[in-house]
């Protein structure tokens, strides 16, 4: 039988990887598997155990909820704007999500800070940040070219932003040559 699972804190390619890899390990066939959700052929009730064990066992969670699952897309989403620098979007973030998830944005909006308990906004400013402290460690870019790389107006908004969220300046940041990076699943 054809079966969905929606999963939590699928937040990159490697953990698409590990899931298909343990998955398919325990004899389960793989359809298709992307971001926040698998769909596997599942063949008795002790497949569905097995992949329970295998979701637990690395630190991701079944959703069951719509509105959990309504929030993983919204994170999901969010985690793939800034996979692609520079960012580049054309609409508004709110438009964007409502396009993309093909939902109202209100409700949207509602259920992921009902059960974050933050507005997407915010979360996506913590995500930029961390996307700010990646950019930075790679020691590739200037502070100048890490903003416009993320859109913003004015390397000094960035500076504000990051100095707001970590309590550290941008140069104090960086020299300190230390990883501060917090894990993209647990961002809130």
């Amino acid at each position: 039988m054809i079966k969905d699972f929606y999963i939590k804190n699928m937040v990159c390619d490697r953990c698409i990887k590990v899931l298909k890899n343990e998955v398919e390990a325990q004899g389960i066939t793989v359809n298709e598997i992307k971001l926040g959700r698998v769909q596997l052929d599942i063949q008795n009730d002790g497949q569905i155990e097995d992949l329970k064990k295998i979701i637990l066992s690395n630190g991701f969670e079944i959703i069951d909820t719509v509105e959990d699952k309504i929030t993983e897309q919204v994170k999901i989403q969010l985690i793939k704007i800034l996979g692609e620098l520079p960012l580049d979007l054309q609409e508004k973030l709110s438009s964007h999500l409502a396009e993309q998830m093909h939902q109202d944005y209100s409700k949207i909006s509602k259920v992921f800070s009902f059960t974050e308990g933050i507005t997407i906004e915010k979360y996506f400013i913590k995500l930029k940040i961390e996307k700010v402290k990646e950019l930075i460690q790679s020691q590739h870019k200037n502070f100048t070219e890490i903003s416009q790389l993320l859109d913003y107006s004015h390397v000094n908004h960035l500076s504000r932003q990051f100095k707001s969220e970590t309590g550290l300046s941008l140069t104090e940041y960086k020299s300190r040559q230390k990883n501060f990076r917090n894990p993209l699943d647990q961002i809130v």
